[in-house]
């Protein structure tokens, strides 16, 4: 059985749980099952609604050394062998301990120090640079073939692309701390399109205001917290999104993308993927006026058929969903 350690709130958000979610469906169809372990309970209606188990550790979730007591227990207990962590609160004695309870994967983002695990996982566009392989002689799952998607992402088939752009999807991610899709909305030329769909996140404040400020423009269409993203990227002719899974996942959708970002350990991917001429990047909204570069781009992108074939075409081919099974696959075989 497969123990993933991982939490969602609304300083986190949910881009964690979500892609764990993905390794435990995918184990799960491999016919490994897979149970939770969260600092607090605020994922567990969710974690049930999908069919796992969630072991509430009660301990705070910054500070990921004072619940090895609570983990001490809980490996002793369940009998836990295999255990998958992805947080950055992580620390070098956390990882340390953990690894001498169980075997353990890392979730990777940020190569912040070396991680003293059984397995490490990092799929990001620039994993080259970060020259893993010199540095580890453990299990190591690298690149993009890795991006642990939802099995919708699997197998989508050959974008069609549209002669004119009349479709737009406008992404956040779990939370919208700048007000991005409002100053996107408000900056964007609206009347191009015959519908603009706006993902409003889980912990996203802003979905009512938004909503209400916009309920006479019939081409605008608001959603939160969806659970079929893959329908509303489906439709999309171009979108605009934050770094994270979501770039993979429009990846393996090929549908011509900008992005942007909010976080530092945003940047390298998206900087990286600018760098591939795969997504262009409209710089960070702490410091940049994103909106207005994003503007700019979507309008380069929308009349040029021929840059959103060449872009759709190549995203496909960097991503094809199955990232979720190699790596549960990975982990079953420890």
């Amino acid at each position: 059985m497969l123990f993933i350690r991982a939490d969602m709130n609304d300083t986190i958000a949910t881009g964690h749980m979500m892609r764990c979610l993905s390794i435990a469906d995918a184990a799960r169809e491999q016919g490994e099952s897979a149970a939770f372990l969260l600092a607090d309970g605020q994922a567990v209606p969710l974690l049930r609604q999908r069919g796992y188990e969630a072991i509430v550790l009660d301990s705070p979730w910054d500070d990921m050394e004072a619940e090895l007591p609570a983990l001490r227990r809980a490996v002793r207990e369940r009998g836990i062998q295999k255990l998958l962590i992805d947080s950055y609160q992580v620390t070098p004695r956390y990882l340390e301990e953990a690894s001498q309870m169980a075997s353990t994967v890392y979730m990777d983002d940020l190569d912040r120090f070396r991680y003293p695990v059984d397995a490490l996982v990092y799929y990001a566009a620039d994993w080259e640079s970060h020259h893993y392989q010199e540095r580890y002689h453990n299990k190591l799952f690298l690149g993009p073939q890795y991006a642990p998607l939802r099995k919708a992402f699997q197998n989508c088939g050959k974008k069609r692309i549209n002669p004119v752009a009349k479709n737009l999807l406008l992404l956040s991610g779990g939370t919208d701390p700048y007000g991005i899709l409002g100053k996107l909305l408000a900056r964007i030329d609206r009347r191009c399109y015959e519908r603009i769909e706006v993902i409003c996140g889980m912990y996203d404040p802003q979905y009512g205001r938004l909503q209400e400020l916009y309920q006479g423009e019939a081409n605008l269409h608001f959603y939160q917290a969806v659970s079929d993203m893959e329908a509303h990227m489906s439709r999309a002719c171009m979108a605009v999104t934050a770094g994270g899974t979501t770039l993979y996942e429009l990846c393996a959708m090929g549908v011509p993308t900008v992005s942007y970002s909010m976080a530092d350990n945003q940047i390298p991917n998206v900087q990286k993927f600018h760098e591939m001429q795969l997504i262009d990047y409209a710089g960070d909204i702490r410091n940049t006026d994103v909106a207005g570069h994003i503007s700019g781009l979507l309008e380069k992108y929308q009349e040029d058929m021929s840059l959103r074939q060449e872009r759709s075409q190549r995203m496909q081919e960097l991503v094809d969903g199955k990232g979720a099974a190699r790596i549960a696959d990975g982990i079953i075989k420890l």
